[in-house]
């Protein structure tokens, strides 16, 4: 089910800081307190392929949330433990050293379980022992969530495990959410910063098509 529109859930996780410390993130609370965006990203796996190029890509675009008043968090289905493990890996060896925004640790898949995002394709029903088992390991696809200063869901999206994300995209879509709050007009197709928007009506619409 969606939460586009929603308050995103009021829940505390445990997390991985950069300092090596396990401490408690709500998601919800670190847009409201701090009145900032969250973009907060799920990848699968820790110790992977595709996810580190992942990790990476956001904190080398970290100034650009940062000018956008935007805080990055990073979440799997890993433990704190392993999550400390991976960011005392060099970038050579498929760690992520380096990375400086929390990483949640969602090992009891509490918030995942709620978003909605666990692969459980493999789930099925064991007839003998009535037990429901679970062929994969249960972790979440690669979901991505932006969260405006009041905790209220602007956009969600969900990839397969195979499809890396664009992170420039994300700034696109922030600096759409910043356009809107400012200037009240919406964002058409393709739009980026500093291109003509419009007013939510059906005569602005016809106005922009014909001068684009």
């Amino acid at each position: 089910m969606s939460i586009v529109g929603k308050k995103f859930p009021d829940l505390k996780v445990n997390a991985m800081n950069e300092m090596g410390d396990t401490i408690q993130v709500n998601v919800l609370e670190e847009a409201v307190k701090n009145k900032k965006k969250v973009l907060l990203f799920w990848y699968p796996k820790d110790f992977t392929y595709v996810c580190p190029t992942e990790l990476h890509a956001f904190q080398e675009a970290l100034p650009e949330f940062e000018k956008r008043n935007t805080i990055v968090i990073g979440a799997s289905c890993d433990t704190a433990e392993v999550h400390f493990a991976w960011l005392n890996t060099p970038k050579d060896n498929g760690g992520i050293e380096g990375v400086t925004y929390n990483l949640l640790a969602d090992s009891n898949r509490n918030l995942s379980g709620l978003l909605g995002i666990l692969d459980s394709s493999n789930e099925r029903y064991d007839e003998e022992s009535g037990v429901v088992m679970m062929d994969g390991d249960n972790v979440s696809f690669r979901a991505t969530y932006i969260l405006d200063e009041d905790g209220v869901v602007y956009h969600e999206g969900i990839n397969n495990m195979p499809i890396g994300r664009n992170v420039n995209e994300y700034l696109r879509i922030i600096d759409a959410i910043a356009h809107n709050q400012t200037h009240g007009e919406v964002c058409p197709a393709n739009w980026e910063d500093g291109k003509d928007a419009m007013a939510e009506s059906s005569k602005a619409t016809a106005d922009y098509l014909s001068k684009h």
